[in-house]
């Protein structure tokens, strides 16, 4: 029997390709590998690459090239680089980067114990197979994430052609995994300790359409929300056109479902939209978020927008601006146009210059700050329940309500009234809210005011 290496993983990207690494982890561990975390330590080195947009890009060559310095420092060390990268530049990466010693793609996850024992002759060992690799229930995964909270991804893959997008190309088509298939994984995380499941795909209202199932996600919904000990459910990456009335109607019925719109819009001004084909305009834009915060209580709505597309003009951003500050999103995310190769956008007229990109970027988030601020000021004075996660740089406690997803949104920083909250990591405590800013809320709780994850105190739906 081969002896085990020391395995660090580089982890890049989303949360979807966070996903992909902690399949690939718990691949290494049945194959009698241990995982690391300090790269100094490892025999193998592999960096799980996001090539999304360019910024993503240069932080996964970035990571290549400091553990390809890290790999020339001690003799037999090998470097593994996997994901979109591997996938969509392999040829390029072999070529340009001959410290690889093996490049593994999107679709050949469970193909990573054959990388790390791989030996490269001529070039680095590639292995390929499908555009992506379909989570199962029955697939071991090791979650990298302490704080009671996991990803689970639903489905894989992208039907739409969003102009300045490659993610169909790289990921292949929309896939879902049956409703039960996701249930059993989300009650196996459960009995580990998780009590926050997020749920995430390339397109999450679309979830169960290629099964035949037209209101699938309601169903996945529905379906966990009977699931005991589980406080939360989140929704990530929801389309505005696959959204149904359906899914709408059990994010509000279903107790444990965050009232949580995580739906990118790219944009507002109509000419830009159809260049970029997406929705019609901003009237269309404004019913479906009519729509929401008619079928939702108190819906929590983050969007993200795109500065610089081509052919934006200062009428274009003008509209954009006058869109989020009439809609009033709780949070925006903001990113400048990167043009990608092989994109339909990648060839269309009228670039915009990359610092009126960045400008326009600024300008926006700028905007958007007193409208978050204002929102979450309206939320002090009142309880929540926060899921605490741990301790900051300064050892400040913090933790997250139902309206802060991990790392896009804030957090809430917890005083702790006469006592220590380190047995309560991992669990949900009642906190009063007593102070915000335009990121973060501050509110104060005591220990006997946790709540056990397994005394949620819900009602389970029987739709």
């Amino acid at each position: 029997m081969k002896a085990g290496k020391k395995i660090f993983l580089a982890p890049l990207g989303c949360p979807k390709n966070q996903i992909d690494g902690e399949l690939m982890l718990a691949r290494a561990v049945a194959a009698g590998h241990e995982i690391v975390s300090d790269p100094d330590n490892a025999d193998v080195l592999v960096v799980n690459t996001c090539a999304f947009i360019e910024q993503a890009r240069e932080e996964s060559i970035d990571t290549i090239l400091r553990l390809a310095e890290l790999k020339a420092a001690r003799e037999g060390r090998k470097l593994v680089v996997t994901g979109c990268m591997a996938e969509r530049y392999g040829k390029e990466l072999a070529v340009e980067l001959p410290e690889i010693d093996a490049l593994v793609g999107t679709g050949a996850l469970d193909r990573i114990n054959d990388a790390i024992d791989a030996t490269r002759v001529d070039g680095p060992v590639t292995f390929l197979g499908n555009k992506h690799y379909l989570p199962a229930a029955t697939m071991d995964r090791i979650v990298t994430e302490r704080d009671g909270s996991a990803y689970v991804k639903v489905s894989e893959g992208c039907d739409h052609d969003c102009s300045f997008c490659v993610i169909p190309a790289i990921r292949g088509r929309h896939e879902s995994r049956p409703v039960e298939d996701v249930a059993l994984e989300v009650e196996g995380l459960v009995q580990r300790g998780v009590v926050e499941v997020n749920l995430v795909a390339q397109d999450l209202s679309a979830y169960g359409r290629d099964l035949g199932e037209r209101q699938g996600l309601a169903a996945l919904l529905y379906r966990l929300g009977r699931i005991e000990s589980l406080a939360r459910v989140r929704c990530f990456y929801l389309y505005p056109n696959t959204l149904s009335d359906e899914a709408l109607e059990a994010m509000d019925a279903v107790d444990n479902v965050c009232a949580y719109i995580d739906m990118p819009l790219q944009h507002a001004d109509p000419i830009v939209l159809r260049a970029m084909r997406r929705a019609r305009g901003a009237d269309q834009l404004r019913r479906i978020i009519d729509r929401i915060r008619t079928r939702v209580r108190e819906p929590y709505m983050r969007s993200t927008f795109i500065t610089g597309f081509p052919g934006e003009t200062d009428e274009a951003f003008a509209n954009l601006c006058a869109f989020v500050s009439d809609v009033r999103f709780d949070r925006v995310g903001v990113f400048t146009y990167s043009r990608e190769e092989g994109s339909a956008a990648a060839d269309l007229p009228d670039p915009v210059p990359a610092d009126v990109a960045e400008l326009r970027r600024d300008e926006l988030i700028v905007l958007q700050e007193p409208i978050s601020e204002e929102l979450l000021a309206a939320r002090v004075g009142k309880r929540e329940r926060v899921l605490v996660c741990g301790r900051d740089e300064t050892g400040t406690w913090y933790g997250r309500t139902e309206f802060q997803a991990p790392e896009i949104d804030g957090v809430t920083f917890l005083g702790c009234l006469g006592g220590d909250l380190s047995p309560c990591v991992g669990r949900v405590v009642e906190a009063t809210l007593t102070g915000s800013d335009a990121y973060d809320l501050f509110g104060e709780c005591t220990p006997a005011a946790a709540i056990a994850a397994a005394d949620t105190g819900r009602n389970h739906p029987t739709g």
